[in-house]
């Protein structure tokens, strides 16, 4: 049969209208008619673009203006949509289903789209239910099948009449989708090869059955692409997907167009087995761009003849006088509308911008951390109410965060949006999906098993990084072989264990074995049934004003020990130290902080070193005046990123410190020596110091022969002190450590009197008096007088005092002056002899 013969087999099939519905898995849409098939070539305009994620917006009339203006040029124009129109939507969308973003494609008249992984995202019963009765078209899925069956679960083409001609339009999703999505939603259906999917459709559609559907011009729809714009062979090298569409779609396919990786391109690519041409093309992302493919086509061969192709970007004003615009200017407003009266109300407060990562202006990164990301894992990981369980850690997959916190304000569309003011609108469009929150129970080796799937993986070729909570820490050896890269995980500072049990606050997606990340089905997980807009609103509310953490939780340090010894040392290198998100410095030093393992207190450092480019080599040496159980955290400033901890052992030979067999006792203003002897296991004689404390007082003395002659200071005021006599250790000698009771009574005194002897009968000679002792202050205090068989008071002043003395009879007397003593100077007493003569 000639290629003329199968046109007209097709042209009549396509108009018979018992055919134009098979299995209910096609359908026949007549978008623009034309003059007959004997006229001359044809001009055929396909439009179409990907991804716009339900943006309701400002921008939305201005992608319809774009689709209009572009309709104008040629009135035999088909426009399709490739997929993920609705989730991960903004507020405006997502508030209501995306409804509003699927009465938009119907005012623009789209004719068909091919179905994308987020069309799937509440579902497959959602996508078949609400969703396509809301719309006026079919989603296409020629690779979507009935669970274990070939049966296909969506129809796989549509055919649409364009200027006469019959064109076929065939949609496939990405393989990827049954890991991106929440597994629960898409337990009845399989997804299968792309590729295959579509050329089975193609080979039907030009077999010359028209039983089956045939069609003039064959575009097939590939909710897939390329990840590299600059050029068609980079872009194939960089991802195998990608070159799979381009060279193994079969030759009978004109026209293909991409999505899901949200870049611009319009390739012209070589069709295999041909010395023809034919053009790809992806138009980026948000109705940012209509990608517009031009044919010329023989009316009577159905040859394509000549193409252009193109990405145009969206116009910069909108014109509501065209019909269409109107109609979409009018869902938006009202969608707006209602947007700002449920999602104007402030929920948060931030400090500065809190975001995804960016790897250039513009351009989100999935393979590294961000601020963003670790908020959200502080969320999961303490927003969870006490009632329902209690996580040790958070994570969240980067796909799931949609929209960047930022602190400028926009009071111009709404007057409490002032800076650092989060609406609901903003916290929604973080978290845009409505996941179930998810508490998962991984063993400590299934916990480092779902951090090795960041690494490309069966089902996924690309990396991506998961947020943690700000108490996790992980090392890791990205050059090691899959499923050893993940060297060290600490939570809260201690080291994972593989055996022990660890809870995980996550999505439900993620729980689910979503993205790739199949590990978590290891564990035992528990829907909490709290919804995840739920938990965000609440957390932000209770935790604000929120500062964003620079801190990376995940670094590359390969070969990191665990634990190190006193006196011992390692070279580590670790790269991978900065984030970022707007705003992350740029880190400059990275320290080793010793860390007292009680108190957490910092006591010491064990190195430095610089870091260029978010990499430094750093010498760990562990001080001798580490204790065992202290630890070293490798900390990166002014990011605070912190590495570890390494946990400090003592490998050392034991020692034993000893002091003085009995109390010691001494008196204030004396030292008294007491010597502490230090002995270690082998007979090695121990080097070093002993440092004696008691409160706030320290003292060092060199061992000198295994004994340090530690003498007490004169200064010590009367009391019972227990002191502490502790031995520094030495390169292969423990530290130790000995308490002595040590009591100080108060200085022994003396009283010195000076007496005029003899004595004048009636006189009244004075007594001079003097008190010494060996505390170094004078005394100063109350002393009582005995004379004449009277007592007398007196107070003595800085060791002296003067005594007059009253007239005796005439003989032998007896003068005795005895001080009280104080809190440093003991009593004492002295007499002497008074002779009275005539």
């Amino acid at each position: 049969m000639s290629r003329s013969q199968t046109h007209r087999l097709r042209v009549n099939a396509a108009r018979l209208s018992a055919l134009a519905v098979t299995a209910g898995l096609c359908a026949v849409v007549p978008v623009a008619l034309a003059p007959s098939a004997s006229a001359a070539p044809v001009s055929i305009q396909l439009l179409n673009f990907n991804d716009f994620h339900g943006r309701i917006d400002a921008n939305t009339t201005k992608f319809a203006t774009t689709i209009e203006q572009l309709r104008a040029q040629n009135p035999n124009t088909l426009l399709m949509s490739n997929g993920d129109s609705i989730g991960a939507s903004i507020f405006a969308s997502a508030v209501q289903e995306d409804v509003p973003t699927l009465e938009v494609l119907n005012a623009l008249d789209v004719a068909t789209s091919g179905v994308g992984n987020h069309e799937f995202d509440q579902g497959y019963d959602n996508l078949t239910g609400l969703v396509a009765d809301t719309v006026d078209f079919d989603y296409l899925g020629a690779n979507v099948y009935q669970k274990g069956t070939q049966t296909p679960a969506l129809p796989e083409y549509a055919e649409f009449e364009v200027g006469g001609l019959t064109v076929g339009v065939i949609g496939a999703v990405t393989l990827e989708t049954a890991d991106i999505v929440s597994p629960s939603g898409i337990e009845t259906i399989d997804f299968g090869d792309p590729v295959a999917a579509v050329n089975r459709v193609a080979a039907q559609l030009s077999d010359g059955d028209a039983a089956n559907g045939e069609a003039d011009v064959i575009v097939a729809q590939y909710h897939e692409g390329a990840n590299l714009t600059t050029g068609l062979d980079a872009a194939k090298a960089d991802r195998p997907e990608f070159a799979e569409i381009v060279d193994g779609t079969a030759a009978a396919v004109d026209v293909i167009f991409t999505g899901h990786t949200h870049q611009k391109y319009a390739y012209e690519a070589p069709v295999p087995g041909t010395d023809r041409t034919r053009p790809v093309l992806q138009a980026g992302q948000y109705g940012e761009n209509i990608g517009q493919v031009s044919l010329t086509v023989d009316s009577e061969t159905g040859e394509v003849a000549a193409y252009t192709q193109q990405n145009v970007a969206r116009a910069g004003t909108a014109d509501t006088s065209l019909p269409r615009v109107a109609a979409v200017d009018a869902i938006v407003d009202e969608a707006l509308d209602y947007a700002a009266e449920v999602g104007n109300e402030p929920v948060g407060e931030i400090t500065a911008d809190i975001t995804r990562a960016y790897s250039a202006p513009g351009t989100t990164d999935r393979s590294v951390e961000s601020t963003l990301g670790t908020l959200v894992g502080n969320a999961l990981r303490d927003g969870v109410p006490e009632n329902l369980g209690t996580p040790d850690l958070g994570i969240t997959n980067p796909g799931g965060l949609r929209d960047d916190l930022l602190f400028a304000g926009n009071t111009a569309s709404n007057p409490a949006n002032t800076d650092g003011v989060v609406t609901v609108a903003e916290a929604n469009n973080v978290l845009p999906f409505l996941n179930n929150v998810s508490l998962v129970e991984l063993t400590g080796d299934e916990l480092a098993q779902v951090f090795e799937q960041q690494w490309p993986v069966e089902g996924r070729s690309s990396t991506l990084r998961l947020g943690t909570s700000d108490n996790v820490a992980i090392t890791t050896n990205a050059a090691a072989p899959a499923g050893s890269r993940v060297e060290n995980i600490w939570i809260d500072g201690v080291l994972v264990q593989p055996d022990e049990t660890y809870t995980v606050s996550t999505f439900s997606f993620l729980a689910g074995g979503g993205d790739s990340f199949t590990a978590f089905k290891s564990g035992t997980a528990r829907d909490t049934g709290l919804v995840d807009r739920e938990l965000w609103f609440a957390y932000l509310d209770d935790a604000s004003p929120i500062e964003p953490d620079f801190a990376k939780h995940q670094v590359n340090a390969p070969g990191m020990p665990t634990a190190l010894g006193v006196g011992q040392g390692a070279e580590i290198n670790v790269s991978g130290l900065d984030l970022t998100s707007l705003g992350s410095p740029a880190n400059t030093e990275l320290n080793a902080y010793v860390v007292d393992g009680e108190t957490g207190d910092v006591v010491d450092e064990a190195g430095t070193a610089t870091v260029t480019a978010g990499a430094a080599t750093i010498a760990v040496d562990v001080p001798l005046s580490a204790y065992e159980g202290d630890e070293i955290y490798l900390v990166a400033e002014p990011s605070g990123t912190a590495v570890g901890p390494i946990t400090v052992i003592d490998e050392r030979a034991a020692s034993t410190s000893t002091g003085p067999s009995a109390p010691v006792t001494t008196t204030t203003g004396r030292g008294v020596l007491v010597p502490i002897t230090v002995t270690a296991e082998g007979g090695v004689t121990p080097t070093g110091t002993v440092e004696m404390r008691w409160g706030g007082f320290r003292q060092t003395v060199e061992l000198v022969n295994g004994v340090a002659p530690v003498r007490l200071p004169k200064e010590w005021k009367p009391g019972t002190y227990n002191v502490g006599f502790y031995y520094s250790g030495d390169a292969s000698t423990a530290r130790s450590a000995v308490g002595v009771r040590v009591t100080v009574g108060r200085a022994n005194s003396i009283v010195l009197l000076t007496v005029p002897n003899p004595v004048k009968a009636g006189a009244t000679p004075t007594l001079g008096i003097q008190v010494g002792n060996s505390s170094g202050t004078p005394y100063t205090g109350r002393a009582s007088v005995s004379y004449g068989g009277k007592g007398y008071r007196i107070t003595i002043v800085s060791g002296r005092a003067n005594f007059k003395m009253p007239p005796g009879r005439v003989g032998n007397h007896l003068i005795t002056v005895w001080i009280d003593g104080n809190a440093l100077i003991a009593p004492s007493a002295s007499t002497r002899g008074v002779r009275i003569v005539r």
